[in-house]
């Protein structure tokens, strides 16, 4: 497809701040973010609350860096804001449920009174947009008699299933992978092993439309796949993938009914492919010399139901493209746009029904593009917020 460019709780009704929320905190207009290219970008930061606005999230220097639109489909934004993450940096793993809740999942390094680095994995969570967010607190880590091997743990990731119960996944210090779930009193439950070994960054987590999750991790020459047979049940170790996969670049996509199609990097070229149960193997979809996960969304594109991806491209700029779902034989065209950015761009649609593509400058600026009503996937011109 042608694509184009231009250049846990009840919901708050009222301004009263919840208990240990964050106070609101001045906007800054030059934000820094950390540039540290051996860690994963994640391209699931861009997220629209209940009232249809978007919100931006990204790990700051000093704290968790938010941007908020005024209004539905802006184009004018608020922020940024800083709210205070003591060691939640510098990746962030983001989630998002029905309730339209943004739940935020980070691994801590902090320093006891006597100077000893502690290591653990904590999480906030935004109500509504615009408001602050709860304060950061800890849900401890697989070894809390163990600090060499909590200290051995890698980055989560997360997922809020279909009750509104948040997810969280780790690579273990014996190289599986490990999960912990939040109940709905707010308590954490055990952590539960679900195996495996020489695991590679970060796994991935998904929801399909029946709200069954999948969780998948790279390792050496595969990827390495769990699966619910229902909502809630434990986690079945399925078949492994035979693929090469770059860490860090799993990102997966809604693309049928009880069905996903799961994207990643081959880890020779950087080619994006795609996969979803049933296929023999992976199918290449392009996107040569990218790095970082490929962000998702699926949406009607003049009247035909398909998928766009977005990267950060081989020269460092936003990358588009789109193709029919699941018909990964039409190919998929890759369209550079904009202006080089740090991380991974992001995909969102916005409260009028627009696609919103979205990056984050080398200075640290937001910056945004939306579709243009007309045929195709025209987008307008960069806007920095």
């Amino acid at each position: 497809m042608a694509l184009r460019s231009a250049r846990r709780s009840k919901r708050r009704t009222d301004e009263a701040q919840r208990p240990g929320e964050q106070s609101r905190p001045t906007a800054r207009a030059t934000p820094s973010l950390p540039a540290d290219p051996s860690l994963p970008p994640t391209a699931g930061w861009l997220l629209r609350g209940k009232d249809g606005r978007l919100s931006a999230y990204a790990p700051g220097a000093e704290g968790v860096l938010r941007w908020t639109e005024t209004r539905p489909g802006g184009p004018e934004w608020e922020g940024p804001q800083i709210f205070p993450a003591q060691g939640v940096l510098p990746s962030l793993g983001m989630a998002q449920g029905s309730d339209g809740y943004a739940q935020l999942v980070g691994l801590r390094h902090t320093h006891s009174a006597d100077g000893e680095l502690i290591t653990d994995l904590a999480m906030a969570i935004q109500y509504q947009s615009g408001r602050p967010m709860r304060e950061w607190s800890s849900f401890g880590t697989p070894y809390p008699k163990s600090k060499e091997l909590s200290d051995r743990i890698g980055r989560p990731s997360a997922a809020v299933d279909t009750n509104g119960l948040l997810h969280a996944f780790i690579r273990n210090a014996g190289g599986g992978v490990c999960g912990r779930t939040q109940h709905a009193n707010g308590r954490w439950g055990s952590w539960a092993d679900l195996k495996g070994s020489n695991v590679l960054g970060v796994p991935a987590v998904t929801l399909t439309d029946a709200g069954v999750m999948e969780v998948l991790a790279v390792s050496k020459d595969r990827v390495l796949r769990w699966v619910q047979e229902t909502p809630g049940a434990l986690f079945t170790r399925v078949d492994d993938i035979e693929a090469s996969a770059v860490p860090g670049s799993l990102s997966a996509e809604r693309t049928g009914r009880g069905r996903l199609t799961h994207f990643w990097r081959e880890a020779a070229t950087g080619t994006v492919q795609a996969w979803r149960e049933g296929m023999d193997e992976p199918v290449p979809l392009g996107g040569t010399g990218g790095t970082g996960p490929v962000a998702l969304l699926r949406t009607p594109v003049d009247g035909h139901d398909c998928t766009v991806m977005a990267q950060l491209g081989p020269d460092g700029r936003p990358s588009l493209a789109a193709y029919p779902t699941e018909d990964e034989s039409a190919g998929a065209v890759w369209t550079t746009t904009g202006e080089p950015c740090a991380g991974a761009p992001a995909l969102a649609i916005d409260g009028t029904g627009r696609v919103v593509l979205a990056a984050f400058g080398a200075d640290g600026t937001l910056r945004v593009t939306r579709q243009k009503a007309e045929s195709g996937l025209a987008m307008e011109a960069w806007t920095a917020v």
